[in-house]
């Protein structure tokens, strides 16, 4: 009996060693190959065009890296606690690196740092957390795009004006800073002035009853600038709606190129401008794969920014533009 209990015993040992083994893919001569490496990614809200558009990108510069496999996407919809219990996840799962883009940065610290706890590679894609313990942070220059949003307002204001801010999540570090790089930039006019201020989620959805009340307080509302495209063009079909698009001008950040996203919006005039924030997603890519291939990166990567103008708008469009790509 007792004989009986040990076989059985190494063979559940055995199972569960096993269960542990890489996954291998097969070489090109149809053996067993090298490791398939398994990516796990916590995206903090699908139902952001922004943040649909970045999985999609993920997904598509990931396919030059066949030995890499991306797990279904783990939405969090923007709730931190899920996006903690995601990432946790992830760590049992053991997989062999990590993409995150924090809902907010204090909640997911530490479980970032759980991540790099347990050897994982993590690289932090787009919004910071408070912990230096990952691989590499991709992201953009958010101060710098508030900067130049609010430089291309004092342009639009020669001679003063109300502004309205539609922000993302208060507790963003995006819309802290797209916010203070835009109040920096329209100090250079002080007739410029900033009437009122919600948070909108980062959603359309969200943005277009606000408007609809700023319109009912404020007489005389003459630009908007919105944290992301969804939010500006929100609040322009509210300004349309009253008759009142014309008047005034419209302000975005992201220019995706997309049908309904912000390059195309400037295009048909419904946003006077919008800057390219990029997603990230082809570097994330690359650097993923250098990560597991043992190969140094660059643990800060900011990336760069251009303004959509009617006159650009079109080759931007075409550059951006992977709905034709597989």
């Amino acid at each position: 009996m007792k004989k009986t209990i040990a076989i059985a015993l190494c063979a559940l040992l055995a199972a569960a060693c096993a269960s542990k083994v890489p996954t291998s893919i097969a070489t090109a001569d149809g053996g067993a190959g090298k490791k398939k490496f398994v990516v796990g990614y916590s995206q903090s809200n699908n139902a952001e065009p922004y943040r649909a558009q970045l999985n999609l990108q993920l997904q598509h510069f990931l396919k030059k890296y066949p030995d890499i496999e991306l797990l279904p996407i783990a939405d969090a919809k923007q709730s931190s606690a899920t996006q903690v219990s995601q990432v946790q996840n992830f760590i049992t799962q053991k997989v062999d690196a990590l993409i995150v883009s924090p809902t907010e940065p204090a909640p997911l610290t530490a479980a970032v740092q759980q991540a790099c706890d347990a050897k994982i590679p993590v690289i932090i894609l787009d919004r910071t957390v408070n912990t230096d313990c990952y691989t590499a942070f991709i992201g953009g220059d958010n101060v710098l795009i508030g900067r130049k949003a609010g430089e291309e307002a004092v342009k639009l204001l020669p001679d003063g004006g109300n502004i309205v801010e539609l922000r993302g999540i208060l507790s963003n570090q995006p819309q802290i800073d797209r916010d203070k790089g835009f109040r920096e930039a329209i100090a250079a006019n002080p007739k410029i002035k900033i009437i009122a201020d919600r948070e909108a989620k980062w959603v359309k959805e969200q943005a277009t009853p606000i408007m609809q009340q700023w319109l009912a307080q404020h007489p005389k509302i003459d630009l908007v600038y919105g944290h992301n495209d969804p939010m500006a063009l929100g609040a322009y079909l509210a300004a349309k709606a009253a008759g009142k698009a014309e008047q005034i001008k419209f302000v975005g950040i992201d220019g995706l190129a997309i049908p309904d996203g912000g390059i195309r919006a400037v295009q048909l005039g419904q946003l006077s401008a919008t800057f390219i924030y990029p997603t990230g997603a082809q570097e994330a890519a690359d650097t993923v794969n250098k990560i597991l291939h043992g190969q140094p990166v660059d643990k800060q990567q900011v990336l760069g920014t251009t303004q959509v103008t009617k006159d650009n708008a079109a080759d931007l469009y075409k550059q951006f533009d992977l709905s034709g790509q597989n």
